[in-house]
């Protein structure tokens, strides 16, 4: 029998169709019933095959899929202990950081709050504390409002316990206590940075240097440039100069020389010293977050020393996994490394089921994907669940969305990991709550339908795919106002004025008084979701696959599958202010659904088309589960192999996709044999559309791949697919800056990015003018951006500038990039005005100083060469000065062009003199000439 059928692999920019008849009898292989293996977590294993049978094997659970997370601030938590609230410092509160009225100061929780509350958290149904950083943390940073490190991100010793939280032998109990209950206990751990302790001798909180920069290389202790990602991943690293080998000249304070633990981080020369992040491009992973020092993760001896740290938590507290803060921010090698050779000290020391999940703040699918499949780290937090979650629950957007978050989820599959084990959550002391959320969106709405949509958040967290997080807090209603700060009330009476004015959903409480009510709506509703789905595992762990869907608000619909007794479960959420009904397919025809949870008729039973004809009342959720299992299939599904072909988000990642015939639950099994090499298991995908997406980034560009899939049916009948073939695309070059079409003057900064990147790439910027010749500008071997700055005040205004890419291999590959074009255009400003700011300002004629919004002490704009100035004639003196933009301190510029830099230092002789003042407004750069 031949059938015709159009594979098409779906992809977020577009659409790649193949249309094949497809002959499933003669172009697969048919083969008897098998029970398959079921593959079990294991960094970097892969099954790998010669010319043997290609075994069907069960899509991966690894063992956590079903943790019930509880996130909590421990400072925000409860205190125990009032003894430790100054963490043994002495002085006043810009010395120990301890201020109840202050959100930004300590408040008083600890370890002993959490030890005497611990029946609380266990009562949500919580198998898992995640703490917040909990390590030894530099009290007060004054540079930072002033505000105190009570949330953990400011370490200056990786091996103790902040004394503000208590002391590490209470670490331990709380951890005993935890096991005792049959919890676990999860480690927020940073490797990206620690306190701000180094300085810089060029001025404090400097802008970033590029590695393109004049200036801007690393240079060995003898003085050659030389680029760190050659060193990546390797056991060596040239030695360095503090002096000589940074953009910057780290330089410590008097008494801080020896501040940090292990010693080793005392050692300067360990860190980035390039100046703060913009969070963008090559700075998000080299600049300093804040003025926060960023470790030199390519340098070995971070690497190894940041391994050694941790392990030691988990053989001496038994800490049983990590959330990592800043993954996105560290650069592959280092993960690479650091997580095989964490999870097997961890398994040899008798935790079996030790987890690490990163924190990638970001949406992109891709990039995402790519920590927990090229970087071999177990999961990610989903940060994609969250924004999805809150435009369907919160935002009541078309039901659309959430179909294409699932589908999405086939990123995350490989041979050894998959979306199953990514932790969902709803809102965090970042970005802020959940309750926030719905209080923004719908601020006209009464506090019934407010809770509403907070329980509809978190129906779709519990019965979705993943491992659900709770914010401590959530569970007792709260709000708040926003992110950060305004997001980390304490669950005990607060005295902090931001917070008493807070509503909380569900409940008349205030934050006034203590909040550990096991009554209140939320904490019932959390305890509610967390028994059902342990009493329906198949509610956390089963097969998860799209069911229904529409463009508009109303019901989204998912199946879970138990794999073991073939059991169907099928989820229906309303986002809709009104009652819903939906026709929802699935696996059984003529069968019979009981309902488990929400409201709505206790059973219903599908049509012979294997409907279930489903209502659900306005923002909620109901679930049915299937009476009898799904019917066995007779014979093995018909599977054809789509073509393979690179993604359209990124070129490293090739998608294959398989058609397989019929409508029950089947399991895909996706191999590749690279060039004559072994047949390799890619991963096993268990619902539709049946995909992955093959990293191929460290293949070499022009290897011929040979990919093949074997589905599995409900009844282990098994058949292999046909054989398709595909080869490495070449890197993918692309201009980032400058804007296609923008007008530019003065010096503008040429980008360029390959995909995949290499640390063997050498990148050629080239500038044409007009119709005349090519001209190679700079040649670049940093990665992972290769750029260079290019001076265009000498060409003519109106001429077309046109930039292109050429990317040279070791193997003498060559890639061009498109070309970018722009015109040259006239300088123009780029904020309405620009003001000298300082105690120099009342020198100027202005009435006072300090005041951004005195124009007397505004820069001109000079349209010959783009750049803000301004002269006066200034009594001698030392004064302090800074740039503010639009008559604010909102955004203002110190040295080195920081946005709110440290101020500049101006000496003016004796006598006096002129004073030019100037600000760049392209490198944001303030100066001043004398003279």
């Amino acid at each position: 029998m031949s059938l015709r059928q159009s594979i098409s692999l779906s992809l977020a920019a577009g659409l790649i169709a193949v249309s094949a008849t497809v002959p499933f009898a003669s172009t697969a292989q048919a083969e008897s019933p098998n029970p398959a293996p079921s593959p079990t977590k294991g960094m970097g294993s892969h099954n790998s095959h010669g010319s043997g049978r290609l075994e069907a094997q069960h899509s991966l659970r690894a063992p956590v899929t079903n943790e019930n997370f509880y996130f909590v601030m421990a400072d925000r938590f409860a205190n125990g202990d009032a003894a430790n609230d100054t963490g043994g410092i002495p002085g006043g509160v810009n010395d120990h950081g301890f201020d109840p009225t202050n959100k930004g100061f300590y408040n008083g929780g600890d370890l002993a709050g959490l030890l005497d509350k611990i029946d609380y958290i266990q009562g949500l149904g919580t198998t898992a504390i995640w703490l917040t950083p909990s390590f030894k943390n530099k009290a007060v940073q004054l540079e930072d409002g002033p505000s105190a490190g009570y949330h953990g991100y400011w370490i200056t010793d990786f091996t103790q316990i902040d004394p503000h939280l208590g002391t590490n032998a209470e670490l331990k109990k709380l951890v005993d206590a935890a096991h005792d209950r049959g919890m676990k206990v999860y480690f927020d751990i940073i490797t990206n940075h620690t306190a701000d302790v180094i300085g810089y001798q060029e001025g404090a909180r400097t802008a970033y240097v590029g590695k393109d920069a004049i200036g801007g290389a690393y240079t060995t202790a003898s003085g050659k440039a030389f680029d760190d990602r050659d060193y990546a991943g390797t056991n060596t690293f040239p030695t360095l100069d503090p002096l000589t080998s940074f953009p910057y000249t780290p330089v410590l304070d008097p008494g801080e020389e020896n501040l940090k633990v292990p010693a080793w981080l005392n050692d300067t020369t360990l860190y980035h010293n390039r100046g703060n992040t913009t969070f963008t491009g090559e700075d998000s992973a080299y600049g300093d977050f804040f003025g926060l020092d960023d470790l030199f993760t390519e340098n070995p001896k971070v690497v190894n020393g940041m391994i050694d740290i941790y392990q030691t938590w988990i053989s001496q507290m038994g800490i049983d996994g990590f959330r990592i803060d800043t993954m996105k921010h560290v650069d592959d090698a280092f993960w690479q490394k650091f997580g095989p050779k964490v999870l097997a000290y961890a398994k040899a020391h008798g935790k079996t089921q030790f987890f690490m999940f990163g924190e990638v703040y970001d949406l992109s699918r891709p990039l995402t994907s790519s920590f927990t499949t090229r970087d071999k780290m177990q999961a990610v937090l989903d940060f994609p669940f969250q924004d999805a979650a809150r435009n369907f629950a919160s935002k009541s957007q078309a039901t659309s969305g959430l179909k294409t978050l699932f589908e999405a989820d086939d990123w995350y599959t490989d041979a050894d990991s998959n979306v199953y084990q990514q932790p969902t959550f709803l809102g965090n002391h970042d970005m802020g709550r959940i309750g926030s959320f719905v209080t923004a969106d719908n601020n006209s709405a009464g506090e019934a339908e407010l809770v509403s949509r907070d329980r509809l958040a978190h129906e779709l967290m519990y019965f979705s795919r993943g491992n659900p997080v709770i914010y401590y807090g959530d569970e007792q209603g709260f709000t708040g106002t926003g992110g950060d700060q305004l997001a980390r009330q304490t669950l005990f009476a607060s005295k902090v004025p931001e917070y008493l004015d807070d509503n909380l959903l569900g409940t008349d409480s205030t934050h006034a008084v203590d909040n550990y009510n096991p009554d209140s709506t939320m904490y019932r509703t959390i305890s509610e979701l967390s028994a059902l789905t342990k009493q329906h595992p198949a509610l956390r762990n089963g097969a998860q696959q799209h069911r229904y869907s529409s463009s508009e608000a109303g019901i989204y619909a998912f199946s879970r599958i138990d794999q073991g007794q073939q059991r169907e479960y099928v989820v229906a959420l309303n986002n809709s202010e009104s009652a819903k009904t939906a026709a929802v397919p699935t696996y059984v025809p003529n069968g019979a659904f009981q309902r488990i949870y929400g409201s709505g008729s206790d059973q219903l039973t599908t049509d012979a088309s294997s409907k279930l004809q489903v209502g659900v009342p306005a923002l909620s959720a109901v679930v049915y589960e299937s009476v009898a299992s799904i019917p066995q299939s007779a014979k093995a599904p018909g599977i054809r192999l789509g073509h393979p072909a690179p993604s359209t988000e990124t070129n490293s990642r090739m998608a294959v996709q398989a058609e397989v015939s019929g409508s029950s639950f089947n399991e895909v099994t996706f191999y590749a044999k690279v060039g004559h090499g072994r047949w390799t298991s890619i991963g096993t995908d268990d619902s539709r559309p049946y995909r992955v997406f093959h990293d191929t980034s460290a293949i070499n560009d022009g290897t011929k791949i040979s990919y093949r899939a074997v589905v599995r049916d409900n009844a282990g009948h098994t058949r292999l697919s046909n054989e398709q073939r595909a080869s490495v695309p070449k890197p993918k070059l692309t201009i980032e800056t400058p804007v296609a079409d923008a007008g530019v003057f003065g010096t503008i900064q040429v980008l360029a990015t390959a995909d995949p990147e290499a640390s063997s790439h050498v990148v050629r910027i080239q500038r044409q003018v007009d119709n005349g010749p090519w001209q190679t500008l700079a040649t670049d071997g940093s990665s992972p951006v290769y750029g260079v700055f290019d001076d265009v005040r000498p060409i003519a205004v109106g001429s077309l500038i046109r930039y292109r890419a050429i990317l040279s291999e070791p193997d003498g590959t060559r890639v061009v990039s498109s070309v970018r074009t722009v015109t040259r255009s006239a300088p123009q400003p780029l904020v309405p005005n620009v003001t000298v700011a300082g105690n120099v300002q009342s020198e100027l004629g202005c009435p006072g100083d300090w005041d951004p919004a005195c124009n007397v002490s505004d820069l001109t704009f000079d349209t010959s060469d783009g750049l803000w100035k301004g002269t006066w004639t200034v009594p001698a003196g030392e004064y302090e000065w800074k740039v503010a933009v639009n008559d604010s301190w909102d955004v203002n510029y110190g040295a080195g062009g920081a946005a709110g830099g440290g101020n500049i230092p101006l000496s003016v002789p004796a006598g006096g003199a002129q004073v030019t003042f100037v600000w760049d407004q392209i490198t944001h750069i303030p100066s001043a000439t004398i003279g």
